[in-house]
């Protein structure tokens, strides 16, 4: 990732239990797959306009794609230089897990049965 560069971003959560019967399961594969081709459909486009692109992939049993852990480090980094407080900090994160299970849950009410009365 370059340093000072605009970003695109590219929050995705994926279920790593779809498509369970015509594969062998393996946590992070469906998160890779995902990461994988969200850099394909978006990368150009985010170059084109002078950015950085970075697929923010993980699955729903808490794996993170390697782009996710480097931006969250690049994030925890960053708060540790210029905040001074626990609390500010948090914040940051708490809005971020906030998102990711708000995706989760999204998954799951999609796959809930519709019941009619």
């Amino acid at each position: 990732m370059g340093r000072g560069k605009h970003a695109c971003v590219d929050l995705t959560g994926v279920s790593p239990l779809v498509g369970l019967g015509s594969s062998a399961f393996t946590v992070s594969q469906a998160a890779l797959k995902a990461a994988s081709g969200k850099v394909i459909k978006h990368k150009k486009a985010c170059i084109d306009n002078q950015h950085v692109f970075i697929p923010f992939a993980f699955d729903t049993f808490g794996f993170l794609a390697p782009e996710a852990l480097d931006l969250l480090s690049r994030v925890q980094r960053a708060m540790h230089s210029n905040v001074r407080t626990s609390r500010s900090m948090n914040v940051v994160f708490k809005k971020l897990s906030f998102a990711i299970q708000k995706g989760v849950a999204a998954q799951l009410v999609t796959r809930l049965p519709i019941i009619s009365m």
